[in-house]
């Protein structure tokens, strides 16, 4: 395409590749908050569910739980059910990340900007 230019064809499909990478970034993005992962407590009796991008959708509790005696280890569980959701959430997104990474031919580790 550019021959005879020395490296600016080389600087072209750099070029052709920054983009490309940044559309998957940004589609992978836009597909983060549409997987939903699940946290749970108390063996299943709270359970919260996120997207991949963390956000909070869904909160379930089992009504067994609710004695008024117990109001802190109800408080306890919650929480406990969505900061499993969102480590999960957070695990998820470094695999589809990795993924991506590696279908473009990067180091699976590599830390891509998120």
């Amino acid at each position: 395409m550019l021959k005879g230019l020395g490296g600016l064809g080389d600087m072209a499909k750099m070029m052709k590749a920054a983009q490309e990478m940044q559309t998957k970034m940004a589609q992978l993005q836009e597909d983060m908050h549409a997987i939903i992962v699940e946290g749970e407590a108390g063996a299943g009796l709270v359970k919260a569910t996120c997207t991949a991008k963390g956000e909070l959708k869904t909160l379930d509790i089992d009504p067994s739980i609710f004695n008024g005696d117990d109001k802190e280890v109800v408080e306890d569980l919650i929480l406990a059910a969505i900061k499993d959701a969102q480590l999960k959430a957070q695990e998820r997104s470094k695999q589809e990340v990795s993924k991506l990474a590696e279908s473009m031919g990067l180091p699976a580790d590599m830390n891509l900007p998120f």
